[in-house]
């Protein structure tokens, strides 16, 4: 098909009336030559006197007129020396103001922007500008010259401007030609614009082939790319052949370019078994860290100390006494350095890590609750009666100008507790595990709480896991379900799963229920009935108010994408009255619950009591609470935080009346609503349905078919993550650094 033929504008930038600087939108009136007009568009920098050739279209708003949509655009700064002086007056360059923009006029004339582009220190001529200054002005002037021209340059590929300026921070001057010399720069940490498109532009640029910097990008593509799929590294045979696959390149050829990467350390390598496994260096340096940190705690154990008689009070003050294993449990505790407590549902876990917490507090500790996500911290925070925070709140997260996680507390700023509690280990990954100990005093006690038979972390990493397969760790598994608890059919079914056998469901009192449905169509009508009508009118709870749909996948029929379409057309409708937006193929409007889908740092918030923050983090659940079509922003209610979204943060919302298993994780939920018909063989495997069980509180409803159910609790395989962990921790020699 052709491409539609644009129209084309050129003129002046007479005034810019509104500019969104987080996205570059803009409003500016266009001296066109006869006419004055009205541009709107996304422009990675621009002021006034600025002569602009655009390529858009003629629309009529509604509200505002005839407008130029402009698409793309090149620019030219201004030549004569009025138009020189307005652009210098109208603030294009940070320190130079009007009264400051006339003297350079009239000491320069129109050579003024010739002489901050190339003689810069020249401009301390002018009087109440150092040489300090000039020296800045010129920075300044050619920082934005740099950006312009490296937005020019690559536009035509889809560079965006928001990865125009990543790129600009980080090569600087040097960007356009470090980017035309080897487009796959652009897939580095930091910038991560996919492969795909930098390998596009290297063969626009360069023509196609198989050049040793393509092999090199494919690798770590692929090793990137594996990290979200919980692999901290992989076998060597493994990556050449994706690698190589990927890219329709030799084996051979593949495999000679990644023994050089080795021999330049681009990646790290250990012999694990009798293979060959390859890690980025950070993951690598990771979990050697956390080996090295870990060893250290357990030959620095606390004083002996035999706490029974610190126990009895606390039993005695609590008014509850605590069965043999919580008792094994709380001494442990206390004897190490760092120990973990594990157990399913029912067990009694919070009871005894409130335990933990009264003897720690009653000795004079200060302790720190911490998970991995919100609304694992928030339960946390309920269940004990003590603020729990994120781990990434505990560590002070901050950001550098590659938009990368960067947190305050480390070994030269350390938490100043004595104790620290993690809950939801099984999430932890082992990035942020690592930073969590680096973080730690040397004398501070880590207790680490999980279950091991729930689905691992989203990101790279099985850190629960490994820990408890090398045995080295100090650790309490509660294996007994109490009576009270004895009387949930969710617990009780959940313990049947993993033993490998179908839980009692549909008893009259009981709380957990099957309704067998025949086929696809039937399973959606019974579970947007269960969550229009049914749930909301005999037990008052909602999509939005402690009901969750849960579905094994995202695709198909019965996955995250489109039951969510059918419950947001159901429930909350397109209607006049509510300003929606449309983010890639998804339509978001005002009402819509859903959910954040990846860590952004640069997201601010206000919280109800005034307070002012920033980031979202993978697993946040909200509401979307207002969209301004116009500015082409949202706003979404995070419990007692209200998040703004620009244009290119909406891709990070996805809708979330029905979620992933694995995105559930951390959180309960009064009622559930489980797909459960014939799912990809991929998905039919016994601790995903044992994790979605445990996500039900008060009440579970799995709707389809019984036989999938069946099939699942059979299929007792574990999810196969690469790591290098639980090597590390069992070799004999120390590895890894340790601090101080």
């Amino acid at each position: 098909m052709a491409e539609l033929e644009r129209d084309t504008l050129s003129g002046t930038v007479e005034r810019v009336v509104f500019r969104n600087p987080e996205n570059g939108w803009t409003v500016l009136d266009l001296d066109a030559g006869e006419t004055l007009e009205k541009v709107v568009g996304t422009f990675a920098d621009v002021h006034v006197g600025e002569q602009l050739i655009m390529q858009g279209d003629w629309v009529e708003h509604p509200k505002f007129g005839r407008q130029f949509r402009m698409e793309s655009h090149s620019s030219r700064l201004p030549t004569d020396t009025l138009a020189i002086l307005r652009y210098l007056s109208s603030g294009a360059i940070r320190g130079i103001g009007p009264a400051t923009a006339a003297r350079v006029i009239d000491k320069f004339g129109d050579d003024a922007l010739r002489i901050l582009e190339e003689e810069p220190i020249r401009l301390s001529e002018v009087r109440g500008i150092t040489r300090e200054k000039a020296k800045k002005l010129g920075e300044e002037f050619q920082a934005q010259s740099g950006l312009r021209e490296l937005m020019l340059t690559f536009a035509t590929y889809g560079l965006t401007q928001s990865e125009a300026v990543r790129c600009w921070k980080r090569f600087g001057t040097s960007a356009v030609s470090r980017i035309r010399e080897n487009p796959y720069v652009l897939c580095n940490a930091g910038l991560s614009i996919p492969f795909e498109r930098a390998d596009r532009l290297a063969a626009a640029l360069h023509g196609e082939g198989n050049t040793p910097q393509r092999i090199e990008a494919g690798l770590l593509y692929v090793l990137r790319h594996n990290l979200g799929n919980g692999h901290t590294c992989l076998p060597s045979d493994k990556l050449v052949q994706a690698a190589a696959g990927m890219l329709g390149a030799p084996e051979p050829e593949t495999a000679e370019v990644l023994e050089r990467m080795q021999h330049e350390r681009v990646v790290l390598t250990e012999t694990i078994g009798e293979r060959l496994f390859v890690f980025l260096p950070t993951y690598h340096a990771a979990e050697q860290y956390t080996t090295a940190r870990l060893r250290r705690m357990l030959k620095n154990k606390p004083e002996e100390d035999t706490p029974d008689e610190q126990i009895d009070r606390i039993e005695k003050r609590l008014k509850i006494r605590y069965a043999t294993q919580q008792r094994a449990a709380l001494t442990a505790a206390l004897q190490n350095r760092i120990f973990i407590l594990t157990g399913g549902p029912g067990t009694g876990k919070t009871t005894t890590v409130n335990g933990m917490i009264a003897l720690l507090e009653q000795r004079g500790e200060a302790v720190a609750l911490a998970a991995p996500t919100g609304r694992a911290a928030k339960r946390m925070t309920e269940l004990s009666g003590r603020e729990a925070k994120t781990l990434h709140r505990l560590l002070e997260v901050q950001w550098n100008d590659e938009e990368e996680p960067v947190f305050a507390r480390d070994e030269k700023n350390p938490l100043e507790a004595d104790t620290v509690i993690v809950d939801e280990l099984s999430m932890v990954d082992a990035m942020l595990f690592e930073k969590l100990l680096r973080a730690l005093r040397h004398d501070c006690r880590l207790i680490l709480v999980g279950d091991a038979d729930q689905l691992p972390a989203v990101g790279a990493g099985s850190v629960l896991q490994n820990l408890l397969s090398v045995g080295m760790i100090p650790t309490v598994q509660l294996t007994e379900v109490f009576r009270q608890a004895l009387e949930s059919q969710i617990v009780t079914g959940a313990h049947a799963v993993l033993a490998g056998d179908m839980p009692r469901m549909n008893e009259k009192s009981g709380d957990f229920f099957f309704m067998k449905r025949p086929s696809v169509p039937a399973v959606q009508e019974t579970i947007l009935e269960l969550c229009s009508r049914r749930l909301p009118d005999t037990y008052g709870v909602s999509c939005w108010n402690g009901l969750q749909v849960l579905c094994p996948g995202r695709r198909q029929a019965l996955g995250t994408e489109e039951m969510n379409l059918l419950l947001q057309n159901l429930l909350n409708p397109s209607d006049s009255e509510k300003n929606e937006m449309k983010s890639g193929n998804r339509i978001l409007r005002v009402g819509d619950k859903v959910m954040h889908n990846r860590n952004n740092y640069d997201i601010i918030w206000t919280r109800d009591n005034g307070e002012v923050g920033s980031g979202v983090f993978n697993g946040d659940i909200g509401i979307l609470e207002k969209v301004n079509r116009r500015e082409e922003t949202a706003s979404v209610r995070y419990d007692d935080r209200v998040a703004l979204y620009t244009k290119e943060d909406l891709k990070d919302l996805e809708l979330a009346y029905a979620i992933t298993v694995h995105k559930s994780q951390g959180s309960e939920f009064d009622a559930v609503v489980l797909t459960m018909f014939r799912h990809q063989k991929q998905l039919c495997y016994r601790n995903l349905l044992y994790t979605a069980i445990t996500r039900a509180k008060k009440m579970l409803i799995v709707v389809g078919d019984e036989q999938t159910m069946g099939e699942m609790i059979e299929n007792n395989r574990k999810t196969l993550r690469y790591s290098g962990l639980s090597h590390f921790l069992t070799l004999t020699d120390d590895v890894g650094e340790w601090p101080g």
